[in-house]
């Protein structure tokens, strides 16, 4: 390598800094106040700038700013543009919050919106405030905005820890990630408490509380710690890129990458977030996992829920999320790791008591073992489970009737014990009770099953076991016996409940398989928006038994497609499906983007476009929350939307054809013209100009000879005009027949007369049947029929050929048969031989426009007749028209009279 090349940036660098700054480019950009605490002058600060963007001329509008009484903010709003706040009724309160229509309809260029963090009130578009700002930056205004460190989500467990006060109010950390400059505002923790206790922060009795309660010295200190600390990172951060994209020497490591694993535990929330600050301090990307074990489908649905509201979290805090399935939690993770090449595992450290570790060896222990080469980070997650948390794992729901039936399977095995008591003997009578383990395993569950193995133990001994009804035993041996019988028991009752659930996770996957199958089959064979709107209702229907809701678009614009008398949406459904359009974002039902709409609504997107918005109601409403039904939901829209993509590539592809065939013709067009028309004309031209620059010259002959060759020529040039203006009005369908009884032999005659001079080296042979009577047709159409056919006899013919024209008449048909001794055509171009510009070699390379038999085939077909030709097996080629003998009524004739 040169040092030239070792000057030069990275690939992988430069394409990132590209897609960077397209997506920048797109987008508008955001910029970030960022503070320790309220009071430390992040509302100020970003009021200046705005007054300062105002005076250079920016378009800047105040689209919501809490001055919270503070006079000196208040006097920075003089002089800007504030847009009014949109009202929120909530339960007969009217509560401010910001306007996110007036901003979009509004577009400034800056827009300023103070308390990022802020929740909205209910009945609002979004959720959070944060959503309100991406929502503009996807519109391409740029956003400033005030935060406090302390807000965003991978530090409220840090923070909880510091203050002891749990933020509600929380950011993504993709929000940092995504901000175009980060302003510190810092000032010391004793001028903040100095504000504080002047009013300037609040008012003198929540100034007494917060001292109290928040603004300790020592909160503020470890706060302010927060701020420079992600601030520093973040100006690490933009050195590294710059000196990445400029080939500056430094110690670029490998690209490390985490994974963690979520449960719905209390203490997976703690542990994405020191993931993400590890992430964030090693510059990596991390990945959130949750793994499917066969006895999850049993987990009551809350803590689905909350597995659900984790996957979401994370996404937040900007991680790759998944779901997987595997028989051990241990084999799927590391095979995850390896599969996507991560580095390092982040697991919480275990606290369980030692006699459970020994009975069950935790699974950190499990995922050491098998790591290999990827590096296993044991953290410190807490002793204790938060009070408002829900336990580890959702309880199974309890009932007493399995338990009720489990004693009824003990008392029918101890009957069958009974009655055999005195064939077998007890050691052989322990069989019997584990079938009845066997089948409560089957039917009733692992710890119904159990119990049977317990009870059965206990009844076995008490009257098959001597000393009888009693729980003494005089023989030791038969202590093995009950040791074997329980634990036995045990196992079988373990291994059959495993296997059933299995099989109902096997069961479930197999119907979601089956639903993608089917739709992705339909899918394939639908090629038009019908078919496809038919296949995804069908399939949504069965599989989900959902209502899907269709909508295309037209400019910027959505546009509902009515499917089977589907009634049409509302206003407000149409405007739901509208944000998820424009967006590119999932809304409405289930998500944190109007939750109130009746369906979900999801963005039918490629890789290249947006197709449209799909909308879903569901008949059971936790299937909005349900990580499976989402997947599968998520799956149909990808689906539908490859193929809207394909069925509008297929549709562009026909009209690409089709105008390729029209360019086609209008060559083939371009070039007869320029041929048939420059021939005839420019003999003409010639002849004229002979006749007039040697008039004294020339003698009577030469002079005849001259005029009668370019009479030809004309005669030439008009027949070939004729032919263009006969096909264009047979394509438009303006022909109109002036049928007439005609005489065929007259037909021939007039035909022969306008090819005197062509016929003269090629005789005409005419075999007519004697008392040939009258047929209707268009006596001037027919005769450009014949003229046509037999100047292209005329063509392929050799000199001194004869060329046949036979006629032949039956009770139906009138039939004219025009046979030359030329080569023929081969069979492969028989058909083709009457569409438009079609041309075959011709020996003398005596060019024509393709239009003669074409136009002939039209004529021949608006008299309701027919033409076709044929090689003959020595030598020669014939084409046969047929008209019907009584003609057609007047009415089918059509169009104008030629």
């Amino acid at each position: 390598m040169t040092d030239i090349d070792k000057d030069r940036p990275s690939p992988e660098a430069m394409l990132k800094l590209a897609q960077a700054e397209e997506e920048k480019a797109a987008k508008g950009k955001l910029k970030m106040f960022l503070g320790y605490a309220a009071g430390v002058g992040k509302t100020y600060s970003m009021l200046t700038v705005g007054r300062q963007l105002k005076k250079e001329g920016v378009d800047v509008v105040a689209a919501y700013v809490e001055s919270h009484g503070r006079l000196e903010t208040d006097a920075l709003l003089d002089g800007l543009e504030v847009l009014p706040k949109a009202m929120i009724d909530y339960q007969g309160v009217l509560l401010p919050e910001l306007d996110i229509d007036a901003v979009l309809q509004r577009r400034p260029q800056v827009a300023l919106v103070d308390e990022l963090a802020h929740s909205n009130a209910p009945g609002s578009r979004h959720e959070k405030r944060w959503q309100d700002v991406q929502e503009f930056l996807n519109a391409g205004i740029d956003v400033y905005t005030t935060v406090n460190v302390q807000h965003f989500e991978s530090l409220n467990d840090v923070v909880a820890q510091i203050t002891g006060v749990v933020v509600r109010e929380t950011v993504p950390d993709l929000l940092l990630d995504q901000a175009a400059d980060i302003r510190l505002i810092d000032i010391s923790p004793d001028e903040l408490l100095q504000r504080l206790h002047e009013g300037k922060v609040y008012i003198p009795a929540q100034a007494t509380q917060a001292i109290e309660k928040f603004f300790r010295p020592g909160n503020l200190i470890a706060l302010r710690e927060l701020a420079l600390r992600h601030t520093a990172i973040r100006v690490d951060e933009q050195m590294r890129a710059y000196m990445e994209t400029r080939a500056i020497p430094g110690p670029w490591q490998t690209r490390e990458r985490l994974l963690v694993c979520v449960s719905g535990s209390p203490f997976s929330e703690k542990l994405m977030r020191i993931t993400r600050r590890l992430a964030n301090e090693m510059k990596a990307p991390w990945s959130a996992v949750y793994i499917e074990t066969p006895g999850d489908d049993a987990f009551a649905r809350e803590n689905r829920e909350r597995i659900w509201q984790e996957l979401r979290l994370a996404e937040n805090m900007g991680a790759e999320v998944a779901t997987i399935t595997g028989s051990s939690v241990a084999d799927a993770l590391v095979g995850y790791a390896v599969k996507h090449n991560i580095t390092k595992i982040v697991v919480g450290k275990p606290n369980k008591s030692r006699l459970r570790e020994l009975l069950r060896p935790p699974i950190v222990d499990q995922i050491i073992r098998k790591s290999g080469q990827i590096d296993v980070y044991v953290v410190s997650i807490g002793a204790r489970e938060r009070k408002d948390g829900p336990p580890q794992k959702a309880r199974r729901s309890f009932s007493l009737r399995v338990y009720f039936e489990a004693c009824a399977l003990v008392i029918g095995a101890s009957l069958a014990c009974w009655g055999m008591a005195s064939i077998f003997s007890p050691t052989n009578m322990a069989m019997v009770y584990l079938l009845a383990v066997v089948l409560a395993a089957v039917r009733l569950g692992s710890k119904p099953a159990i119990a049977v193995a317990f009870i059965s133990v206990l009844v076995f001994d008490f009257f098959f076991v001597p000393p009888y009804y009693t729980f003494a035993v005089a023989d030791t041996e038969y202590l093995l016996t009950f040791v074997g019988l329980f634990t036995v028991g045990v196992v079988i009752s373990t291994l059959v409940a495993r296997g059933k659930e299995r099989t109902m996770v096997m069961q479930t996957r197999e119907v979601q398989t089956a639903s993608l199958y089917y739709i992705s089959r339909d899918l394939a064979a639908a090629a038009d928006m019908d078919a496809i709107m038919a296949a995804v209702h069908k399939n949504m229907g069965e599989s989900l038994s959902a209502e899907p809701l269709f909508f295309s678009p037209e400019r910027e614009h959505l546009r509902f497609i009515e499917h089977e008398g589907q009634e049409a949406p509302d206003l407000k459904e149409h405007a739901v499906a509208g944000w998820a359009f424009r967006n590119l974002q999932p809304a409405g039902r289930g998500t944190a983007t109007l939750g109130s709409s009746k369906y979900l609504y999801l963005p039918l997107k490629t890789s290249a476009n947006i197709m449209g918005v799909l909308g879903v109601k569901l008949a059971d409403e936790a299937g909005y929350t349900s990580p499976q039904i989402r997947l599968l939901l998520d799956a149909f829209a990808g689906q539908t939307a490859m193929a809207l993509e394909r069925a509008h590539l297929a549709k562009q592809a026909e009209q690409a054809k089709i105008l390729a065939t029209r360019e086609n013709l209008e060559r083939a067009l371009l070039n007869s013209i320029s041929h048939d028309l420059r021939s005839p004309l420019a003999s003409i031209t010639g002849i004229l100009s002979s006749l007039k620059e040697q008039e004294t010259g020339l003698s009577e002959l030469a002079k005849q000879e001259l005029l009668t060759t370019a009479s030809e020529e004309a005669t030439r040039l008009n027949r070939f005009v004729t032919n263009l203006l006969n096909m264009t009005r047979l394509e438009a369908g303006v022909v109109k027949l002036r049928q007439e009884d005609c005489d065929v032999q007259d037909l021939i005659s007039c035909a022969l007369s306008q090819l005197d001079q062509q016929l003269r080296d090629r005789p005409a042979r005419i075999d007519l049947p004697p008392d040939l009577p009258l047929v209707p047709m268009d006596m001037g159409l027919m005769t450009q029929v014949l003229v046509n056919l037999l100047e292209n006899a005329v063509k392929f013919s050799p000199p001194g050929s004869e060329i046949d024209i036979k006629v032949r008449l039956d009770n139906v048909l009138l039939r004219i048969e025009i046979q030359d001794q030329g080569p023929g055509v081969q069979e492969n171009e028989l058909d083709r031989i009457f569409d438009k510009f079609y041309q075959v070699p011709i020996p003398e390379g005596r060019g024509g426009t393709g239009l003669g038999l074409s136009i002939c085939k039209g004529i021949v077909e608006a008299h309701g007749g027919g033409i076709r030709a044929r090689n003959h097996a020595d030598r020669g080629f014939t084409v046969i028209v047929q008209l019907p003998r009584q003609g057609l009524p007047q009415e089918e004739g059509g169009g104008d009279e030629h």
